[in-house]
């Protein structure tokens, strides 16, 4: 059984006992979440879409950890002039457990 659950504005297909990481969420480690934008659900031979979204079904998930990425470095230099400026970002990300798909 699998889910295709949306979250910030990404689609992600998960399915019991799956780690998934995510962009940061506001919870506190060891805490439960409900994903409740579900957008399609799978179980063997029983297939349920949804317009946009699935009525009544969720996905359970257990908040592990929150941590920043690995260092995204961004060059860009100015065309035609003696100008160049490398800036860098780490992203902050949410490690969740995938507990329970509850269907609709």
């Amino acid at each position: 059984m699998y889910a295709i659950v949306e979250t910030s504005g990404r689609q992600y297909k998960v399915s019991v006992g799956e780690d998934l990481v995510i962009d940061k969420i506001s919870a506190p480690p060891d805490s439960e979440i409900t994903l409740d934008k579900v957008v399609f659900i799978s179980d063997n031979d029983k297939k349920l879409f949804g317009t946009p979204y699935i009525n009544g079904a969720m996905v359970k998930a257990k908040v592990k950890e929150t941590f920043k990425g690995d260092k995204i470095l961004v060059y860009g230099p100015r065309p035609k002039k003696a100008y160049r400026k490398l800036r860098g970002h780490r992203s902050h990300y949410t490690k969740l457990s995938i507990t329970e798909i509850i269907g609709g």
